[in-house]
């Protein structure tokens, strides 16, 4: 047992008597230097940026070869010598440590201490490349003194945040995340912790009317708040798009980000826009969140007016094929009036600007929810996200088409990056909850269908996400709380359907809700895809094929949702009817 620390002992004399310690501590100052001196001289020299990377690579790989050419060679004064093994110099005087590898080890040793302390506890460091990896754009404070032109500053905030995230090289906070912090009394570090960001930009807007002033603050919120730039500016209203880039711009180049030719050929355009149109979209803008019907028309309304004032934006068109695609899809107006607004101003909307990534955004929602091309809208999300890979909406979007087509982890991965860019975004969330419960994790999509309607008790699409995992779970109250509100039922019928499911349970319940729906179907379009579901629910499976069918001949846009695994409509998967149906989509059917 005594014999290994003797081994230890002995090694640790032969690593001395052969110079293998001098050498480390030569070769790790020397290392350390070098990497210092790469990583202040790359921007100021504009070496490569990967520069640093590539020295440290080389290092790391010498740094064993000169471990074992160390203990093969010794530095003597006549030169390079090979090392004698022990034996052979056992019987001779024990050689001294040359005055040159005693003073380079010193010196190694003073430099290394130095080169910590200063990196540890030194003064305050410039920014460099890579330290700024993700932001937040909070609200911008409205100092005009006219609450009126609220909807105007917000929707400056949007533009923004639209405006930075075509920047590649950060992840930028979308809009109702970032929102959530106006009039806040949090810290920056707090905002920042919760965000999970490494800077917030704090805009004001100080004047707005013919001409508009801004001042941007950046502010570092670890390890302490310190603001780092701040510039002032004065445009034009015309002019404010332009002014949007060039904030890009000037913020990238603050933060050290280098921007791609591509990213600095988009934030060049130079865009001048009507001021009553670019009013009339924030306003339109402003009603896009919620998804009801009574939202939805107004931001039509909006957006109508502005094309009046200016008919060659592309936005407007783009806004209003997008506002068309929610409509069919909640079910608020059928195909056959939908469809053709769709594509005309889609259409419209890529003549104008064949880069404009809400439009590409759009044709992808149309290419799956309405042609059901998958390889359209694969194509489509993809090069919208390439052109705003910071958009959270295009990400869960895709993420649900990856759902349809049983790509189940991609569709994960994608929905968590969305949850990411806008983690308080209750759309985003209810979203990310219909991915979850098609790839069978309920528990988690309960979770967030709650944290949805926590930031937003009201938010209607949530509350259709939650009829689903509250009947999955078998929560009555809840299943029937979510159904009144997404169908509309009134408090009567409401009262009438809580009362059943007292007596005789939730599907007894259901059964009332789907004679309700029938009556309502007489005078209204209802959605075949839903109806289906929850026939399906209530076990009810010749009229939920019935109305698979029904869907699958008029196009009802929610379709691709029969085979993914959040309506629950597993026990249709071996009819026949249905897997033939799924056959004509080119859709896969889940293996049970």
């Amino acid at each position: 047992m005594s014999s290994s620390p003797n081994k230890i002992s002995r090694f640790w004399q032969e690593l001395k008597r052969r110079r293998v310690i001098h050498v480390i501590t030569v070769y790790a100052s020397a290392a350390f230097v070098l990497i210092e001196l790469v990583n202040n001289l790359t921007e100021p020299l504009n070496l490569p940026p990967n520069l640093a990377t590539i020295v440290i690579v080389v290092l790391a790989v010498g740094f064993p070869l000169a471990i074992v050419l160390s203990w093969i060679y010794d530095l003597t004064g006549e030169g390079f010598e090979r090392t004698k093994p022990l034996p052979e110099v056992a019987e001779k005087p024990e050689a001294k440590v040359p005055n040159a590898w005693k003073i380079a080890t010193y010196v190694s040793f003073v430099v290394i201490l130095g080169l910590l302390t200063f990196n540890i506890i030194g003064g305050p460091k410039e920014l460099k490349a890579g330290d700024i990896q993700s932001l937040a754009i909070l609200p911008f404070d409205n100092f005009t003194g006219d609450d009126r032109l609220d909807y105007f500053v917000s929707g400056m905030h949007a533009s923004l945040i639209g405006d930075m995230g075509k920047v590649g090289g950060l992840r930028v906070i979308g809009k109702t995340s970032s929102n959530a912090y106006k009039n806040t009394n949090k810290s920056a570090p707090d905002i920042a912790n919760e965000l999970n960001v490494d800077l917030l930009v704090e805009p004001t807007v100080m004047c707005l009317g013919d001409s508009i002033c801004v001042q941007i603050r950046l502010i570092t919120p670890f390890p302490e708040e310190k603001e780092i730039w701040v510039a002032d500016y004065r445009e034009e209203k015309s002019q404010i798009l332009n002014l949007y880039n060039r904030i890009t711009r000037q913020i990238a180049e603050e933060v050290k980000i280098q921007l791609t030719p591509e990213e600095q050929k988009r934030l060049a355009k130079s865009i001048i826009v009507d001021e009553e149109a670019y009013d009339a979209y924030l306003r339109s803008y402003s009603h896009w969140d919620d998804l009801s019907k009574e939202s939805l028309d107004k931001a039509i309304e909006y957006l109508n007016y502005a094309i009046e004032k200016d008919p060659g934006w592309a936005p407007l068109y783009a806004g209003l094929g997008e506002v068309w695609a929610i409509q069919a899809q909640m079910g608020f107006a059928s195909p056959e009036v939908v469809f053709p607004k769709l594509f005309e101003n889609l259409d419209k909307a890529l003549e104008l600007d064949p880069e404009y990534p809400s439009a590409h955004f759009t044709s992808a929602v149309i290419g799956v929810w309405v042609e059901w091309n998958w390889e359209k809208g694969e194509k489509e999300f993809l090069y919208a996200l390439s052109i705003n890979p910071n958009d959270a909406m295009s990400r869960i979007y895709y993420a649900h088409l990856l759902m349809h087509l049983q790509r189940t982890d991609e569709a994960l991965s994608q929905g968590r990056r969305a949850v990411a860019l806008d983690p308080l975004n209750p759309l985003i969330l209810s979203l990310y909850g219909v991915v979850l419960s098609s790839a069978g994790n309920w528990e988690e999509a309960l979770q967030v269908t709650e944290k949805a309607l926590s930031i937003d008790p009201n938010h209607f699409f949530a509350w259709s996400v939650m009829e689903v995992v509250a009947f999955h779970f078998g929560l009555n109250d809840k299943a029937i709380e979510a159904a009144s509100i997404y169908l509309r039922l009134g408090s009567d019928i409401t009262e009438k359907v809580r009362k059943i499911s007292d007596e005789q349970g939730l599907v007894a319940a259901y059964e009332e809700i789907m004679r309700q729906m029938e009556l309502r179907g007489q005078d209204n379009f209802v959605m075949p895809a839903d109806m289906a579901m929850r026939y399906n629910f209530v076990n009810q499976r010749e009229k939920a094929m019935n109305w698979v069918e029904l869907g699958y001949q008029i196009h009802d846009p929610n379709m691709p949702y029969m085979a993914s695994g959040f309506g629950k409509m597993e026990a249709l998967y071996q009819d026949p009817r249905f897997v033939k149906i799924m056959e004509k989509m080119n859709l896969p059917i889940p293996q049970q």
